[in-house]
């Protein structure tokens, strides 16, 4: 190929500001229209609310929980996870920055002062005196982007940058979802404690009636130990709650980025659970191609991996440079300012790999094979996301009905320690019927608490599969929807 053919090609190319590698298109996700768990029965969950249009930012206060409400606010001020994601942002955009600087003019300069001797005996005739040489001047040199590998490598950079920012989202809702998960955790445990302790308190009381009953000749032993033995049952599965909540507490200062132990004093004091709210704003499953960072993320890796593709087929093509130079050199220093000294040069330059050893074609089938393996994994990142939230769903709408249930189950055993305690005074049934009641009785209230406790976890485990908590930073492009198909 003569010159002038390549110059008339790198002409037209730019012109028409071609870029090599493929154009960038967002994926085509086949969503269904609606989440299965809500139609499973025809007519939806009942006991599950759904809003499609409520703001999610700051989900955490529809749990009305001023200390939850605090500790949010100081774990997104704090936490160490979200600053050296934020960190990782300003790392992205200094790579940007050095992209951009990749499409500008690159000029420098330099000034030198030598004393000089050349060789008597060398080409150029000398008669083997020193001279002093002073020189100055500019250099300046611009890439001609004219198979656009400098503008892929900006986009790739742009990409990464967006995908860094929806890292950061993505931190901060698992973040957020945390710190309320370990908040209810530990009044879960400040709950089960509290009816350990009234179950105890019970049961003492139990035990000192048969004690006495004994004195009085109308009782064993046996139901006495079984007594004792029920007192320091129960007893027994208090520290093991009382350590479990220490390190919940413990999992919160770390959140916090607190030393353990700094918040012991604001959380040890027992409070109630939070309460569920009663509607959750699932909204639709395209919605989650707006709201979870993560597949947001995943789709803008994959838009920097189509243009590194780019940027390694520019490597095929040849390099066109503007060369320039303007300078001053002198011989004496009170010529130096002179017209005389003036020294310049321009013109066009061409670098072109003719042979690399098949490294250019590996680098290309490299950065192929990668951007096959984003797509894959923002697709699998979809399904994941899909899979969480129905999840989300049945577990939400199934604890709901166990947890009723079990406070059924609370009032009945109530009851049968009652009437228990009634005939086993009327000598109408033995001291093992009293044991088993209460025995009973405490682990449906335990129980309860639990699913209490499972019910506003799992109210806070939907909120993060819906992306609460996201903050848009900036304009992220959008993938592509269609919601009217279902995926297979």
């Amino acid at each position: 190929m003569t010159s002038t053919r390549i110059m008339t090609l790198a002409g037209a190319a730019l012109l028409a500001g071609c870029a090599v590698g493929p154009n960038y298109e967002g994926p085509r996700p086949k969503l269904p229209q609606a989440w299965s768990a809500l139609g499973e029965d025809g007519k939806g969950q009942a006991s599950v609310a759904v809003a499609t249009t409520a703001d999610i930012k700051e989900w955490w206060r529809a749990f009305e929980d001023p200390v939850l409400d605090s500790l949010v606010e100081r774990a997104l001020a704090a936490n160490l996870d979200l600053r050296g994601a934020a960190a990782r942002v300003r790392e992205a955009r200094a790579f940007r920055k050095i992209a951009v600087g990749g499409l500008l003019p690159e000029v420098g300069a330099t000034g030198s002062y030598e004393r000089v001797r050349l060789s008597e005996n060398g080409t150029i005739p000398w008669d083997g005196s020193a001279v002093d040489l002073y020189q100055a001047g500019f250099d300046a040199s611009w890439e001609i982007d004219v198979f656009g590998g400098n503008r892929r490598r900006l986009e790739a950079a742009e990409g990464d940058l967006q995908a860094s920012v929806e890292a950061l989202a993505d931190v901060r809702v698992s973040l957020l979802a945390e710190v309320a998960r370990s908040y209810v955790e530990l009044r879960g445990y400040q709950g089960r404690i509290a009816i350990s302790r009234q179950n105890l308190d019970a049961q003492r009381v139990t035990a000192e009636i048969t004690r006495a009953r004994l004195d009085a000749g109308q009782v064993t032993e046996l139901d006495v130990a079984r007594a004792e033995a029920q007192v320091s049952t129960t007893a027994s599965a208090i520290p093991a709650l009382e350590a479990a909540a220490r390190r919940t507490i413990h999992g919160i200062e770390v959140l916090l980025a607190r030393e353990p132990g700094a918040l012991s004093s604001e959380l040890s004091e027992a409070a109630p659970l939070p309460t569920a709210p009663p509607e959750i704003p699932v909204g639709l499953p395209t919605d989650l191609l707006r709201r979870r960072p993560d597949i947001r993320q995943a789709e803008r890796e994959l838009a920097a991996a189509t243009a590194r593709i780019g940027v390694a087929t520019a490597d095929l093509y040849p390099r066109f440079f503007l060369m320039g130079s303007f300078g001053l050199n002198s011989l004496d220093a009170s010529d130096f300012l002179t017209a005389g000294s003036k020294a310049w040069s321009i013109g066009p330059s061409i670098r072109w790999s003719l042979f690399e050893g098949g490294r250019i074609r590996a680098n290309i089938e490299v950065q192929n094979t990668r951007q096959k393996q984003a797509a894959l994994r923002f697709e699998a990142m979809l399904l994941e996301a899909l899979r969480d939230v129905e999840d989300g769903l049945i577990n939400h709408s199934k604890e709901q009905v166990r947890r009723a249930h079990l406070a059924q189950a609370v009032v009945s055993y109530h009851r049968a320690v009652e009437l228990a305690g009634q005939r086993y005074t009327q000598g109408l049934v033995d001291f093992l019927s009293i044991i088993d009641a209460q025995r009973s009785l405490y682990v449906a209230q335990d129980a309860l608490i639990q699913s209490e406790q499972t019910i506003v976890t799992n109210s806070i485990g939907l909120y993060k599969a819906v992306g609460g908590g996201w903050r848009p930073e900036q304009d992220v492009r959008m993938v592509r929807v269609e919601p009217n198909l279902r995926a297979p």
